[in-house]
């Protein structure tokens, strides 16, 4: 992708590995849920080292026995906080990406003309709803130059220009932190709207 993503949390090899690898980048997405978004962005390299690879393959991951790939994510320290779950997960948008795709993940996001249909096809992805693909859509146009027409109005309020919303806008520790506090204000008016209802 020839672009450096930066997550905030400066860990270089982990953030070149997104920068570089349409399918890192990807595999950041859907592990970042119920985990801190470190975490869940340094997991594709913590993945390629234990496959001592320097990079992820769709066609490797979607024929790895799924025991034997679970216990790769389970590995101390866990790739994830439910590593076995997310193993079935990467492998399902693995499988579908060799069989749409030829496993080029890159080919997802490739000439698409409009941003309503690089939504779409986010949205066609194992593991990705509409607020994951409008968050990774908002990623690719924000960081990595991939903006077709109308992308910003098709990534939602996540598309709006320093937003600070989601991880479409780390850039360093002072984004971090902003896109931190705009989830805790979020989480907090959830559960007063809860508490209201009761």
């Amino acid at each position: 992708m020839g672009r450096r993503l930066r997550r905030g949390r400066q860990d270089p090899a982990a953030d070149e590995l997104l920068g570089r690898s349409p399918l890192a980048a990807l595999t950041g997405m859907l592990l970042d849920q119920q985990i801190p978004m470190e975490w869940a962005f340094k997991g594709p390299r913590t993945i390629a080292d234990r496959l001592g690879a320097e990079d992820l393959d769709a066609h490797d991951i979607a024929a790895m026995d799924p025991d034997a790939f679970a216990a790769l994510l389970s590995e101390k320290p866990a790739v994830h906080r439910y590593p076995g779950s997310m193993a079935k997960r990467i492998q399902q948008l693995c499988q579908y990406l060799v069989e749409h795709y030829d496993g080029d993940a890159e080919a997802v996001w490739r000439g698409v003309g409009s941003g309503a249909e690089l939504l779409r096809r986010l949205e066609d992805l194992p593991g990705f709803g509409k607020q994951k693909a409008q968050i990774f859509l908002a990623l690719l146009g924000k960081q990595l130059g991939v903006a077709p027409t109308g992308w910003r109005e098709a990534a939602g309020a996540y598309g709006a220009p320093r937003s600070f919303r989601s991880v479409a806008d780390i850039t360093g520790p002072d984004s971090l932190a902003k896109v931190r506090a705009h989830k805790q204000e979020l989480k907090a008016a959830a559960k007063a709207a809860k508490a209201a209802k009761k």
